[in-house]
């Protein structure tokens, strides 16, 4: 992977950053690496559409408005987004849980409560994981489950298994943006330092748009479940976010781009240190 040297509080200096998103969420990003020196690349690789079952939608909101629901699941921000603009109505006697901290975030923001987030693992799995004690070992439960049409069915399958009566319906469809010319001409010359993927859907996008990803670029996933989707798509991981944030993603790649210079600098007076570097990298990338 590519490495830069590195300045006070500038570890990213020199470095081309792919944002795979645009709105509010890749601005906020953009800047952040700014921050670090970094010359962040925005392209929105996919985008959100309504879903193409309206109908269901509105009736399960309709039911969840007259209390028919113990709790309600939300996966992402951009279903809290339709979530307002739909101006779901969430009765007293209805329990929210966020699947993480960002999610939490957005539905906090849009006036929304939330009363369950994964302390641990920010992640469907992790909801599983912390469901029986946050509900108090309580089957059935009435559980509306919202996600995109690609979504893994992951938690809908984990609540039925335990007992629960669960409705999942699709909030929004996921769609591919295609990317400028110039930006598929940038990655392909290596000109482009890291990409940063944060959905399996942008890693389905990055593999078929941008693939083969150079070397010598850093491919960076926002969690562990994000860089096994990727995997899956052929896409090579190289660091993986601790957290599923923005931030966390951000500090992988600093943390790559800071080893990835000392891992030069090694190898210049020992060939074995420089590969013991590389398969540090490759132990991170499986995590």
């Amino acid at each position: 992977m590519t490495t830069s040297t590195t300045s006070t509080g500038k570890p990213l200096t020199g470095w081309r950053v792919l944002v795979p998103r645009g709105g509010p969420w890749g601005d906020s990003v953009a800047a952040d690496l700014r921050a670090k020196g970094a010359s962040p690349v925005v392209a929105a690789m996919i985008n959100f559409a309504p879903t193409a079952d309206a109908s269901a939608l509105e009736a399960a909101l309709a039911r969840l408005a007259a209390g028919e629901f113990d709790w309600m699941t939300v996966t992402s921000a951009t279903t809290v987004d339709v979530l307002s603009a739909q101006r779901a109505v969430v009765p007293p006697t209805t329990r929210v849980a966020a699947v993480g901290e960002t999610t939490a975030a957005a539905l906090a923001a849009a006036g929304y409560k939330v009363d369950l987030v994964p302390s641990e693992d920010n992640s469907a799995r992790g909801l599983l994981a912390e469901w029986e004690a946050a509900t108090s070992g309580v089957v059935p439960l009435r559980v509306l489950t919202l996600r995109s049409e690609i979504a893994k069915p992951l938690l809908t399958e984990g609540l039925k298994r335990v007992g629960h009566h669960v409705e999942s319906v699709v909030a929004y469809r996921t769609i591919g943006v295609p990317v400028p010319e110039n930006v598929v001409r940038d990655v392909a010359d290596g000109l482009v330092q890291a990409i940063l993927v944060t959905s399996g859907s942008v890693a389905e996008q990055v593999q078929s748009q941008l693939g083969p990803i150079p070397e010598t670029t850093l491919v960076a996933a926002i969690g562990p479940q994000t860089a096994r989707d990727a995997r899956a798509f052929g896409l090579r991981v190289d660091a993986v976010a601790a957290e599923r944030t923005a931030a966390s993603l951000i500090e992988a790649v600093v943390h790559a781009a800071s080893a990835g210079a000392s891992g030069s600098a090694s190898a210049a007076a020992s060939a074995p240190s420089s590969g013991s570097d590389s398969a540090s990298d490759s132990a991170d990338a499986r995590s």
